[in-house]
C-alpha cells in the first residue's frame, strides 16, 4: 500500500511541475463551401450542341491554432474534403497540387498546407516554417499558397512605417536522406523578400522586393543557366469621401536564363502588369471600373522574357474570364484553334470592367458588370486580338453572420481571337450558372 501511495504522490508531482507544459489553448477557425455549377458548353468551338458539364464540388479549409504560451503560437491549416461529389477519386501520387502542400489526392481526403511557429515580441512577429505565401497589397497578382519561410514583420514605426523581411525556399536539390541521388550543390531555388508599408487614417501603401534565385534548370548539360532576377511592386490603396481607390504595378528585370558557358545569349527578364480599380458607394448603391494589363511575350525567340507576370490566381474579377472557381473546378476555356487565353490567371492582356451594384436591404447584395479582354500579343496570322465580352450578374444573400449564398450567371461573348488564323473557324458563346453556399466560423 506504501508503494501504492508513493507512485501516486510521485505522479502528482510530475503532473504539478508539468502543468504548464498542458495549458496549452487552441482555437480552432475555418471556412466551407458548396457550389453547384453548369458550364453551357465545355468547349467554344461551334460543333453541334456541344458538351455541356454540371456539378457539385465542396471543400473544408481549417485553421487551428496552439497558443502554447503569451506570444508564442504554433498555427496550423488543412483542407479536407476538396472535391467533386460523386466523381472518381484521383490516384495517389507525388505531384503537388495547385498552389498546396499536398497532392490533389491528399486535398481531397485532407492535406495540411501549412504548420508554423509565431513567436510576437516587442521586437516584431517571427513566423519560421510552412507559412502563407503570394499576397502582397490588393488581391491583382496574388496566388496564395503554401511556402517554406523564415517570416518577419516590424511593429509600427515613425508614425506609421512597417517593414517585411522573408527568406523562403522553393526548391531544395541537396544531398539528403530523401535524395540519395544529388551530385550538384547549386541547384536549389531561393527567394529573397524585402518589403516597406506605410498605414495612415484613410489610405495606405507599400513597395515590395523579391529577389529570385533560381538553379533548379542547371543539368550539367551545355546549356546550363540560372534565373536570377528581380521583382518591384508598389501598391496604394485610398478612401476618398466615397470613393475607394486601389492601384498595383509590378515590374520584373534581371537575368532570366543567365548560361553558365559564354557561347550562350543569355535571356532579359522584362515583364509588367498592374491593375487600377475605383468603387464609389452612394448610400446602398456603388459603381465601380477596373483596368488591369498583364504583358505578353512579343517574340518567343528574341533575348527578353516578357510574360512572367500575371493578374494572380485569387483576382477573380469575373465569373468565366478570370476566375479561382472556374479555373479550379472546370479549368481552362478554350476553342480547338487557338491557344488558351482563360486559365488559372490572367496573362497576355487587357482588361476593362464596369460594373454597380445596390444593397436593397441589408443583407443583400446584388452586382452586374460587363467586362471586356483583348491580347497584349497574338500569335503569327490570328485574325484577332479581342478575347470578347463578358456580361455577370450575381447577388449574394447573407443568411446568419457566418452564412451566405451566392448565386450567379456569366455570359460570354466569344471574340474571334478563338477563332486562331482563320476568320472561317465557327466558334459559340457560352454560359455559367454558379450557386455557392458559405460558412466560415
Amino acid at each position: 500500500m506504501k508503494r501504492f501511495w508513493l507512485v501516486l504522490l510521485s505522479l502528482g508531482l510530475v503532473m504539478a511541475f508539468s502543468a504548464s507544459a498542458f495549458a496549452v489553448d487552441v482555437k480552432f477557425s475555418g471556412q466551407m463551401y458548396v457550389a453547384g455549377m453548369h458550364f453551357n458548353r465545355t468547349t467554344l468551338d461551334d460543333v453541334g450542341d456541344g458538351t455541356t458539364t454540371s456539378f457539385y464540388a465542396q471543400r473544408l479549409r481549417m485553421f487551428t491554432d496552439f497558443v502554447v504560451a503569451p506570444g508564442v503560437t504554433l498555427k496550423t491549416r488543412y483542407d479536407i474534403m476538396e472535391r467533386v461529389w460523386g466523381a472518381t477519386r484521383t490516384a495517389p501520387g507525388t505531384t503537388l497540387g495547385t498552389l498546396s502542400m499536398g497532392t490533389q489526392a491528399e486535398n481531397e481526403n485532407i492535406a495540411f498546407d501549412r504548420a508554423y511557429i509565431q513567436y510576437d515580441s516587442p521586437y516584431g512577429s517571427f513566423q519560421v516554417g510552412a507559412r502563407s505565401a503570394g499576397t502582397w497589397g490588393t488581391t491583382f497578382g496574388d496566388s496564395e499558397g503554401p511556402a517554406w519561410r523564415i517570416f518577419y514583420s516590424s511593429p509600427a514605426f515613425a508614425g506609421g512605417f512597417g517593414i517585411l523581411a522573408v527568406i523562403q525556399k522553393a526548391t531544395e536539390n541537396s544531398y539528403n536522406a530523401y535524395n540519395l541521388t544529388a551530385t550538384q550543390a547549386d541547384k536549389d531555388y531561393d527567394v529573397y523578400i524585402a518589403a516597406l508599408t506605410y498605414t495612415a487614417k484613410s489610405w495606405n501603401t507599400g513597395l515590395l522586393y523579391v529577389y529570385y534565385l533560381n538553379a533548379t534548370t542547371r543539368t550539367n548539360t551545355a546549356t546550363d543557366y540560372k534565373r536570377k532576377y528581380h521583382l518591384l511592386q508598389p501598391y496604394v490603396k485610398a478612401n476618398i469621401g466615397p470613393v475607394a481607390l486601389q492601384a498595383e504595378i509590378g515590374y520584373v528585370f534581371g537575368k532570366y536564363a543567365e548560361y553558365d558557358n559564354a557561347g550562350n545569349t543569355d535571356i532579359k527578364a522584362d515583364s509588367l502588369a498592374g491593375m487600377i480599380d475605383a468603387l464609389a458607394t452612394f448610400g446602398p448603391v456603388y459603381v465601380g471600373a477596373t483596368f488591369a494589363y498583364a504583358q505578353g511575350d512579343k517574340d518567343a525567340t528574341d533575348d527578353k522574357q516578357q510574360n512572367i507576370l500575371t493578374g494572380g490566381a485569387d483576382w477573380s474579377p469575373t465569373l468565366i474570364m478570370y476566375n479561382q472557381d472556374r479555373a479550379t473546378w472546370f479549368g481552362n476555356v478554350t476553342s480547338s484553334y487557338a491557344t488558351a487565353p482563360f486559365g488559372s490567371a490572367m496573362t497576355n492582356a487587357y482588361f476593362y470592367q464596369v460594373r454597380a451594384g445596390v444593397k436593397p436591404v441589408e443583407k443583400l447584395d446584388v452586382m452586374a458588370s460587363v467586362s471586356f479582354a483583348q491580347a497584349d500579343v497574338t500569335p503569327t496570322n490570328y485574325v484577332s486580338k479581342d478575347y470578347g465580352y463578358e456580361i455577370d450578374v450575381t447577388g449574394t444573400y447573407k443568411i446568419t453572420n457566418n452564412l451566405s449564398y451566392m448565386l450567379g450567371f456569366g455570359y460570354l461573348i466569344a471574340g474571334d481571337y478563338f477563332k486562331g488564323t482563320s476568320s472561317a473557324n465557327k466558334i459559340k458563346n457560352d454560359y455559367l450558372v454558379i450557386n455557392k453556399l458559405c460558412l466560415t466560423f
